[in-house]
């Protein structure tokens, strides 16, 4: 049986910091008349944050531009996606946490309009962003289609959060990027890593030239490249058929590795000593599969 995604990623350039919503809400509206069959539309880290500037004036301007999760711009950004019938991703924000604190916060709305879920980066990009780590991992529903987890940017050079991801039942990992780095070429390589070890589809949305380094890209979960952009502006689209997923993890990885199915009944734990942890057999499995 087939669950297909429909999506539409744009790789684009940030937009001004002090900019109000309606100049994203016309970038919305345009790319999906433009791809009206997407129904998952992403858009890369911090894209309604401007330019990287010198950590001073950044950090100023970051103060500045941070809003709650119940803001002015979350409001409009559920009525945008209500109206439109669609799940926008709108990259991640600066959000102001409760206590006044900064996160780099990705957002998911669905097509009822409303703030589905919410995702503060666990691995800020030390020394350079000034936010506060998020405490947990974050999954969502696609209701009929799978399920859905987030990791941004830096995230993913971090095993323990797409395994983890991939343990809550994430069927896609959603990776928005602000990568204006030479290390581009390392993060595709760690994009198709997570994929096959986790046997999940990743989705990693980076910033165009000439701010980010651009190449998202689109990963099977057996590790396959079905997509990837070059580094100016330009709008990445597919299905993602979230079946292939429940496939992959029955008959293996190259219809061999079944990472899932790893251990028997007869099995030991094994101790974690790096996490004060352990590896149980018994809890190794995905929920839900």
């Amino acid at each position: 049986m087939s669950r297909p995604l429909p999506i539409a990623l744009a790789q684009a350039a940030p937009r001004p910091a002090d900019e109000d919503v309606s100049g994203f809400t016309r970038e919305v509206e345009e790319l999906t008349a433009r791809f009206p069959e997407a129904r998952f539309v992403v858009f890369p880290e911090l894209h309604l944050h401007g330019t990287r500037v010198p950590p001073r004036e950044r950090d100023a301007e970051l103060e500045a531009s941070a809003e709650p999760l119940d803001g002015p711009r979350s409001k409009a950004f559920a009525q945008l996606a209500g109206d439109l019938g669609i799940w926008l991703v709108p990259g991640s924000v600066c959000e102001r946490g409760p206590d006044g604190a900064l996160h780099n916060t990705a957002l998911a709305f669905s097509p009822e309009g409303r703030l589905a879920a919410w995702y503060r980066k666990i691995f800020p990009w030390r020394p350079y962003e000034p936010y506060r780590p998020g405490d947990r991992f974050v999954v969502f529903d696609v209701p009929g289609t799978g399920r859905v987890g987030f990791a941004i940017c830096y995230d993913a050079w971090f095993p323990e959060v797409a395994r983890h991801l991939a343990w809550m039942g994430a069927e896609v990992i959603v990776n928005p990027v602000m990568t204006t780095t030479a290390d581009r070429a390392q993060e595709l390589v760690l994009a198709r890593a997570n994929a096959i070890v986790n046997q999940v589809y990743v989705v990693s949305v980076n910033t165009a030239a000439p701010v980010g380094t651009g190449r998202s890209l689109v990963v099977d979960p057996e590790g396959r490249v079905r997509a990837e952009a070059g580094e100016v502006a330009t709008v990445l689209t597919d299905v993602l058929d979230l079946d292939d997923v429940t496939r992959v993890r029955r008959y293996g990885t190259a219809g061999l590795n079944r990472v899932w199915a790893q251990f028997t009944e007869a099995d030991e734990p094994l101790d974690l000593p790096l996490y004060q942890g352990r590896i149980d057999p018994a809890r190794w499995y995905p929920a839900g599969g």
